[in-house]
């Protein structure tokens, strides 16, 4: 495998194969590594940043608004962001307005829907949306950790005129969450939605730090945010992680290239979000994508 650069949906915009995740800038990196790494990133010709409103309240958007700034690259860049939480019209304009200040920038190229609300209508929604593309401040909508049927309900009433077009879903994908292959990624192909999966290590649990029964390591992710724990310490995630191990051993490849690899492998999802802290975590993203892996490693996996 090789950097690509696919369409995102049906918006135009052509986003590589392996996107930039900006979420440790400000939280568990400073500014001059966060730019290191963006720099890194840019190098190897990746052009799609993901951030959001809430990560580290702000300082990721402010982290990636002063570097596009001080190296000039906007053009370049396919920019991404989310509003949190209430998705009523007014939340949504004026999270748009701060982050388009913190990230130094006229427009957002894909404003995406950051988690479902329940207490909002859809339609309301939808209309904030289509006044921000209106207006020239986005250019493309995209959600994050929503279900399948949320998002139908989304492209049906954009089918009967209600608001801009979904171009994107952004769930998490990896080896132990995988129930999006039951409906979600089935509808996006359907539908002709870009896919932007993102923790593909799982938030580090693939990358086997963790085993079953043992205290987990002072200092890592899960000791740091416990709320993961619950996702992927289960039966099932220690079993997948008995499988990569063990394939790991065959192939002679780390666990992380491994999982790496088959999160790019996977053909209906447009762009896989790396996050990194250094130079070095950028770069195992690319020696994965040099793997090709066999039908006896897959079926094991």
């Amino acid at each position: 495998m090789e950097l690509v650069y696919r369409e995102l949906g049906s918006s135009g915009m052509k986003v590589s194969s392996i996107g930039m995740g900006c979420v440790t800038f400000g939280r568990e990196i400073d500014e001059e590594s966060s730019f290191a790494v963006l720099d890194r990133a840019r190098e190897r010709g990746i052009n799609l940043l993901d951030t959001a409103a809430a990560y580290a309240n702000g300082a990721s958007e402010t982290t990636l608004g002063r570097w596009l700034s001080d190296r000039g690259c906007r053009d370049e860049i396919t920019l991404a962001t989310k509003v949190n939480g209430s998705l009523t019209r007014e939340h949504i304009l004026r999270t748009a307005e701060e982050s388009l200040k913190r990230l130094r920038t006229d427009r957002i190229d894909l404003y995406q829907l950051h988690h479902w609300d329940d207490e909002t209508p859809l339609e309301e929604t939808l209309e904030a949306l289509a006044e921000l593309v209106a207006a020239g401040k986005i250019r493309n909508v995209g959600c994050s950790n929503w279900r399948a049927w949320q998002l139908a309900k989304a492209l049906l009433l954009h089918s009967h005129g209600e608001g801009p077009a979904i171009q994107s879903a952004q769930p998490p994908y990896n080896l132990v969450q995988r129930e999006i292959e039951a409906d979600l990624l089935p509808l996006c192909a359907d539908q002709s939605i870009g896919v932007i999966a993102y923790s593909p290590l799982a938030a580090g649990f693939l990358a086997g730090k963790y085993r079953r029964g043992e205290n987990v390591p002072e200092g890592t992710r899960f000791d740091v945010i416990p709320g993961h724990q619950p996702i992927y310490f289960t039966d099932h995630g220690f079993a997948t992680l008995d499988r990569l191990e063990a394939a790991s051993r065959e192939t002679g490849h780390s666990m992380v290239q491994l999982a790496l690899a088959w999160a790019l492998s996977q053909a209906n999802v447009t762009s896989v979000l790396i996050g990194a802290r250094s130079i070095s975590q950028v770069e195992q993203a690319f020696d994965a994508l040099k793997l090709t892996l066999s039908d006896d490693a897959l079926a094991l996996l």
